[in-house]
């Protein structure tokens, strides 16, 4: 969708491309992708792409890195440089510089990339390079501090702790949240206190869906999707990048714990009595999300189906199914 721009007022993140792609992918036909589209694009008086600037090159794009008023410039050099040289040598290339950016636009750039790998489309994946480099949103670095714990919760647990995050002030979009939770001096230390190691990806997966679970929160599901979508760009990092990646990312999530109101997590048996339920099939829950108009039914309809594919816990299909009122609350 190059004629729209990836952010419309306030700097909402425009979701149509990627969430045309998951209603496509959860069996939406051409009449219901039209039928979205067109209440998305008018409710969200979605907006033009800009005109572009001054022309960047290879040497300079990383001088427009954070301004978004230079995403126009940035579209340019990145849908060049990947019909140039293809997908995976500008993801191998690139990933690395804007990886501790990845809760830009709340995570929304990271969706967009791993959606244009998703359809392996060139120009979505220029785009959403552009995306990500406009809008990128620097949080601490490490400082390399000996990490705390493996365990993802437990770092959640630990920055519940930190008094003056009780204290911030909350916005009504995601990213300014993270960057102001993130700007507190007692938050810097966060972001070394995880051990990162082969399975942490897993490990944030399983914290992701009990959290959503519990909460139904519009953040936890972003916790939940955000995952999918480091996955689908996976095979384009290194080590090193991918755990970049899920170190930053994991800082951000800490970052959302005054959004998310600072919750508990359910034990091990609440889960457990959760996952027993009976819940719809998955066509019961996709037909239900190619229904709906909010786009975050749709995508967590279909990260919840992939996430649940790779790890098959079946909390996923009760927590879905819960999120498009197909059950009721089980939390009681």
């Amino acid at each position: 969708m190059p004629l729209w721009s990836s952010e419309f007022e306030h700097t909402f993140a425009n979701h149509a491309p990627m969430v045309l792609t998951a209603l496509a992918r959860i069996g939406g036909t051409p009449p219901e992708m039209r039928r979205f589209f067109d209440h998305y694009r008018h409710s969200k008086q979605l907006l033009p792409a800009g005109s572009t600037q001054t022309p960047l090159n290879a040497q300079t794009w990383q001088s427009a890195i954070g301004m978004r008023d230079r995403e126009p410039d940035l579209r340019v050099f990145f849908i060049a440089q990947v019909e140039e040289f293809g997908i995976a040598p500008t993801l191998r290339l690139t990933l690395p510089i804007l990886a501790p950016g990845i809760a830009a636009s709340a995570f929304h750039a990271l969706m967009r990339t791993a959606y244009g790998v998703l359809r392996q489309n060139e120009q979505d994946i220029g785009i959403a390079l552009a995306y990500w480099a406009a809008t990128y949103l620097p949080l601490p670095p490490s400082r390399g501090a000996k990490p705390v714990t493996d365990d993802p919760a437990q770092v959640l647990a630990l920055t519940a702790a930190i008094a003056p995050l009780h204290d911030v002030q909350l916005h009504e979009l995601l990213w300014q949240n993270i960057r102001d939770s993130t700007a507190l001096l007692e938050f810097a230390p966060v972001v070394d206190w995880l051990d990162i190691g082969p399975d942490t990806m897993e490990r944030m997966a399983d914290v992701a869906i009990r959290l959503f679970a519990a909460t139904q929160h519009f953040a936890a599901l972003h916790v939940v999707t955000g995952l999918h979508w480091i996955r689908l760009i996976a095979p384009y990092c290194d080590e090193t990048v991918l755990n970049m990646m899920l170190r930053v990312f994991w800082q951000a999530i800490a970052a959302l714990l005054p959004e998310l109101g600072f919750p508990t997590m359910p034990s091990d048996e609440v889960v457990e009595r959760w996952r027993a339920l009976e819940a719809p099939h998955w066509a019961d829950i996709h037909a239900a999300a190619r229904q709906s108009f909010d786009e975050h039914d749709i995508s967590i309809a279909f990260s919840a189906h992939e996430e649940m594919a790779l790890y098959g816990d079946p909390l996923y299909r009760v927590a879905c199914a819960r999120r498009l009122g197909l059950i009721g609350d089980y939390t009681a």
